[in-house]
């Protein structure tokens, strides 16, 4: 029998992420660090052209067409300096340079910023195909993934583990347009740094063990880059970012209102990758597969389907898992008695423990050697939440149990 949800309703499109962090007006002049400001006019290629030496500055946008500067001043030492930064601010919200909304978006929300470029090959008249900002930020999101992974574990190949911990830490990450093979996430200084230091440091170390690869032919480096948060996600995101381009680049800036982390550099070091680093990669990626050792485990889940070939011998169990693992669930073949010791718990709404080995062959989702399968007592308000999902699939479960569940 197959058992499919009923179809839902499709969901509002939510606001672009930028536009959220950043309503359109200015940020109050009494919040922002002057020397702050003019951190992030230089960062984003703004340029210093005069002005009052000790006093202020006058910046102008990046581009040949060049458009309205900005008299921005140095401190707060002076009476109008207030004035000039309201005056800033608000020309700021009205340019129409990309990098002007940039600038505000880190002013509003301090951020470490995360930037990656492509060299993708041009078509006709110079213009890149639209399929390109697409894959660039799959590739960006996918990288992001692996650093949040990487926060919670090291490992080779994380697989399901940690998956919804590492997505949630993404949801404060703000992402701008990928225009031009060039795409800038905001990682918010508070809950979000851990994430930023991860991935610049993961990103040193599969440049510094690609490069022993190529010379030395051996893989060892990346066995040590682990400790560093490089993973198998991690090179897939690599693989994905490079693939079909004529090279890419990254680089993480720090928010200069929170001073660098330890142990980093205060310049936006970039990182690159070609092609050629493409066989390197993939080869990491196997073999890290290939390698992460299945993890012994004692997990507590409630069961969620239940299927047998027919009314007597072993049968296949999903469990939601409730505790012993990181990952939302999993499949065990359990013998006939095992299977029964199950059926019964999930009729009288109790979760089961079981033990065994969650194996890294298909994502950690599988648990082989299952053994010690018993009923666990719970409050009487999870007892009826699991009840009341019988009631809502009884008719699947009859089948599924062949039968026999309540014998």
């Amino acid at each position: 029998m197959t058992h499919r949800p009923t179809e839902e309703p499709a969901r509002p499109v939510r606001p672009h992420p930028m536009d959220a962090a950043w309503s359109g007006s200015p940020p109050e002049p009494g919040a922002v660090d002057p020397a702050v400001l003019g951190a992030l006019l230089r960062r984003h290629g703004w340029q210093r052209r005069g002005g009052a030496p000790g006093r202020y500055g006058r910046w102008t946008p990046p581009g040949p067409g060049g458009g309205t500067s900005l008299l921005v001043p140095e401190s707060r030492a002076f009476p109008d300096s207030d004035d000039l930064l309201a005056e800033a601010l608000l020309a700021l919200s009205r340019s129409g340079a990309p990098s002007a909304r940039e600038v505000l978006v880190s002013l509003a929300v301090p951020s470490d910023e995360i930037r990656w470029w492509q060299d993708v090959p041009a078509g006709p008249a110079g213009a890149a195909p639209w399929t390109a900002e697409e894959r660039l930020r799959a590739a960006a999101r996918r990288m992001l993934l692996a650093a949040a992974l990487a926060g919670r574990a090291r490992a080779g190949y994380h697989g399901a583990r940690h998956r919804r911990a590492a997505a949630a830490a993404l949801e404060s990450v703000l992402v701008g347009s990928a225009t031009g093979g060039r795409l800038t996430a905001f990682v918010p200084v508070t809950g979000g740094r851990p994430l930023a230091v991860r991935l610049h440091q993961a990103l040193f170390a599969a440049r510094e063990a690609i490069d022993y690869q190529r010379a030395t032919g051996g893989m060892d480096a990346f066995d040590a880059a682990v400790e560093a948060g490089v993973s198998h996600e991690l090179t897939e995101s690599l693989v994905a970012l490079v693939r079909g381009t004529e090279g890419a680049r990254i680089a993480v800036a720090w928010a200069p209102g929170a001073g660098v982390p330890e142990g980093c550099s205060a310049a936006a070091e970039l990182v690159e990758f070609s092609p050629g680093d493409l066989p390197a990669l993939r080869d990491a990626g196997a073999r890290y597969l290939r390698e992460e050792p299945a993890v012994p485990v004692r997990i507590t889940g409630a069961v969620t389907r239940m299927r047998r070939s027919g009314p007597r011998g072993e049968g296949t169990v999903r469990l939601r898992v409730l505790a012993g693992a990181d990952v939302p669930h999993v499949r065990i073949t359990l013998d006939e008695e095992a299977y029964r010791i199950a059926g019964h718990a999930h009729l009288v709404g109790l979760p089961v423990r079981v033990h065994g080995r969650l194996e890294s062959r298909g994502g950690f989702r599988r648990l082989t050697g299952a053994h010690g399968v018993v009923p666990v007592q719970v409050d009487d308000a999870e007892r009826d939440r699991l009840l009341k999902e019988l009631q809502e699939n009884v008719d699947f479960f009859e089948e599924a149990c062949g039968g026999d569940c309540g014998d």
